[in-house]
């Protein structure tokens, strides 16, 4: 499968790994493409694909391009692509707040599919939500969950809406997850625990917890009863945490989120 990458930041990068380590392309079927020669210096140091600097028609002689930029980098690139993707081609597209319709009529392309995974698929335990646009057929859909898979799970939906909640849900929710630690470790450290104890302590028991809701058939509310016993210092920890409203903070900032997509596709539509 002849695989091109525009866009080798973070995500386009653990895409080339991830294609390669699985085999399903080759290092002579993969192109990265270069914003300039510096660029195209680094990522030839890394022996992952043929490298071209610039959006050629050699470049764009692919089964699937993968469109990796930067979100407000988009109506640039779109220029530069439109009338040059081969109409048979499958794009997929992981910009944020990039609907299916703007990518359509910008590129001039039907097979699109829109898809947003996080930053966990760097270790192959990602979570990538998708959709495809009303033209895409079986085959695309299969190929989407072919590539995508080498990277955690993969989860189609039907209702492009829901993109939103899904850009503040798990394409954000790493960074949640990293904040609470970071609280939790800087307050360790507070009570007295060097950094080294501190992280963990934290790390492992946000490891073993998750292991433990994953393997339980007991809903959340009872797991945090099992631990949080009456009068002890996990109800006295969640009391002021009620008390301060967290959940209603929590809930806004998720909802804020979801908000700021929205917004981040209109300003991308226009």
């Amino acid at each position: 499968m002849k695989i091109t990458i525009l866009g080798c930041g973070n995500m386009g990068l653990t895409y080339a790994r991830a294609f390669l380590q699985y085999h399903k392309t080759t290092f002579d079927d993969l192109t990265l493409i270069a914003k300039d020669e510096k660029h195209a210096t680094e990522l030839n140091s890394m022996k992952l694909g043929k490298v071209i600097t610039g959006i050629t028609p050699d470049a764009m002689q692919c089964d699937v391009l993968i469109l990796a930029v930067k979100p407000q980098d988009f109506i640039g690139v779109a220029g530069s692509l439109k009338g040059k993707i081969p109409p048979e081609t499958l794009l997929i597209s992981i910009l944020a707040g990039v609907k299916l319709d703007t990518l359509q009529e910008k590129l001039g392309h039907k097979y699109i599919v829109r898809a947003m995974p996080n930053m966990p698929a760097q270790f192959g335990m990602g979570i990538t939500v998708y959709i495809p646009s009303s033209d895409a057929n079986v085959h695309h859909l299969s190929t989407v969950e072919n590539l995508l898979n080498t990277t955690g799970r993969t989860f189609m939906i039907e209702n492009e809406n829901l993109m939103d909640g899904v850009t503040a849900l798990s394409g954000s929710g790493p960074a949640y997850f990293y904040y609470i630690v970071k609280i939790m470790t800087d307050t360790a450290k507070k009570m007295g625990f060097d950094e080294s104890l501190a992280n963990l302590l934290v790390m492992h028991t946000m490891h073993g917890a998750f292991h433990v809701m994953n393997n339980s058939d007991t809903g959340l509310d009872e797991l945090i009863r099992k631990v949080a016993s009456k009068g002890g210092t996990t109800e006295a920890a969640l009391k002021t945490m009620k008390d301060n409203k967290f959940d209603e903070i929590f809930a806004t900032a998720l909802l804020n989120a979801e908000k700021r997509s929205k917004e981040l596709s209109e300003l991308n539509g226009k």
